[in-house]
């Protein structure tokens, strides 16, 4: 089993702070998420602890100190991520898609087949551009370039937001694998509607702060969310 230690992080934007010394810990063989408001500071989260933004803290993949690693290096290491907004190259195809990245890393022969593979969908779409996908075939995409590694753990932005069902439940399934391979999982999402089955751990955050936590999954975590925001459910009429 993989994990991941991310501890006292804290994210700035010139004078304000979009996280203040944030701690989670994302154990493998769960799923773990980050449940918060639009501008609560999960993205700024997910990109800090790939490296993709300036940040302070101890971000520890494995037992190993990750933290003043490059993006790059990060992925090498074993962390993969699926940003919001995808960053395709939406004139390229398919294929060159996962080829470039393949490049990039340095990753086995045979690696943009597997990704392909991944999703039948990918296979059949391999010739056609990027962005003549649907969103969900471009987020299966992104997700397919992300496993190319291999990796220890995942970091996933926002990934089911906007999408069909069918994608939905497709992307929920490979995150349901992932974790049961022992990958460390950390999900970011505003809304708990569409990843409440997969949830195994929870944070939530509020203002770049952790106030609430669970053990004990999506409902749980739902239900802490709702406390924390001051909101009520309504009861429905029997």
């Amino acid at each position: 089993m993989h994990d991941l230690a991310i501890t006292d992080l804290t994210v700035r934007y010139g004078r304000a702070t979009a996280v203040d010394r944030l701690g989670i810990t994302v154990g493998g063989g769960a799923v773990t998420c980050i449940l918060g408001p639009n501008g609560a500071g999960k993205s700024s989260v997910i990109l800090a602890a790939y490296g993709a933004v300036r940040s302070a803290g101890s971000i520890v993949l494995d037992g190993t100190e990750i933290g003043g690693h490059t993006s790059v290096a990060r992925a090498r290491r074993g962390l993969a991520i699926v940003p919001q907004g995808r960053q395709l190259f939406l004139k390229l195809t398919v294929r060159d898609n996962l080829q470039v990245y393949a490049d990039m890393l340095k990753v086995p022969n045979g690696a943009v087949d597997a990704a392909l593979d991944r999703f039948p969908i990918l296979r059949q779409r391999a010739r056609s551009l990027a962005g003549v996908l649907s969103g969900g075939e471009q987020q299966m995409l992104v997700v397919s370039r992300a496993l190319m590694l291999e990796p220890s753990a995942i970091l996933l932005d926002e990934i089911m937001t906007g999408l069909a069902p069918r994608i939905v439940d497709s992307l929920a399934e490979v995150v349901r694998e992932l974790s049961a391979a022992g990958i460390a999982v950390l999900m970011a999402e505003p809304s708990i509607h569409a990843v409440r089955g997969i949830i195994d751990r929870g944070y939530v955050i509020v203002r770049g702060r952790v106030v609430d936590q669970t053990e004990d999954g999506g409902l749980d975590l739902d239900e802490r969310y709702q406390q924390a925001m001051g909101l009520r459910r309504t009861a429905v009429p029997s």
